[in-house]
């Protein structure tokens, strides 16, 4: 790992081919940072390992924003920067979280022209920009092998527990389940009512939370 800034400024993505392709697992709230905040994890493509970063509250919404497909009806800062490179006749080929300093993550920004230096960015940025652009997301090997974590199954006994308890209990659920489906579209209808009065608010956070709660419950209605 670089031990100087400077070794931070003139690294360059294509120095290093020793990146690990990730994808965005999930977003979470944590307790770590003073004042609430949310860690983004990463999950590597073809293993288990996985990576959790810290971010901000807004770059935390814009991200589940655009995880969830949720389009806001004017742009937000990520839209704009977006728009600005497209302007410019950029775009963006990959982003990477490179190193780890003093429990600082650093990223940089590849843009698809060679000529046009790669770009200092907070991961979080430099990750909502890589899903505004479907660019794909690199993490250097050494911060993987250095924080990265395999989650423990030990829920799965649980799980199997409380699904054969359920098979005793399977007659009284099959007759409760008769009566769901008019229940369930009611809550659908106003979840998606509740949703649009969100959007076009801005309350990009409930929004989130709303489309999370329609996707639930249009899973439990095919089961």
């Amino acid at each position: 790992m670089y031990k100087n800034i400077e070794g931070f400024k003139n690294w360059n993505m294509d120095d290093n081919k020793d990146l690990i392709q990730v994808d965005i697992f999930g977003l979470s709230l944590s307790t770590t940072v003073s004042g609430g905040g949310y860690a983004i994890i990463l999950k590597e493509i073809g293993g288990e390992r996985r990576l959790p970063i810290i971010i901000g509250q807004f770059e935390a919404q814009a991200i589940a924003l655009e995880l969830e497909g949720i389009k806001p009806p004017r742009p937000l800062t990520h839209d704009l920067l977006k728009n600005i490179i497209e302007a410019l006749g950029y775009s963006v080929e990959s982003i990477v979280v490179y190193d780890l300093k003093d429990s600082t993550f650093y990223a940089k920004i590849k843009f698809d022209i060679p000529t046009v230096e790669d770009m200092d960015a907070r991961p979080s940025d430099a990750i909502a920009i890589a899903l505004k652009f479907g660019a794909p997301i690199y993490v250097s090997t050494n911060i993987m092998e250095e924080i990265g974590f395999i989650p423990e199954y030990e829920d799965k006994d649980d799980e199997q527990k409380e699904d054969l308890g359920n098979l005793n209990v399977g007659n009284q659920k099959q007759e409760s389940k008769d009566n769901e489906p008019e229940t369930t579209e009611k809550k659908l209808k106003q979840l998606r009512i509740d949703l649009d009065a969100a959007v076009s608010m801005e309350d990009y956070e409930k929004a989130a939370f709303l489309r999370d709660e329609i996707k639930k419950l249009e899973i439990s209605n095919l089961n």
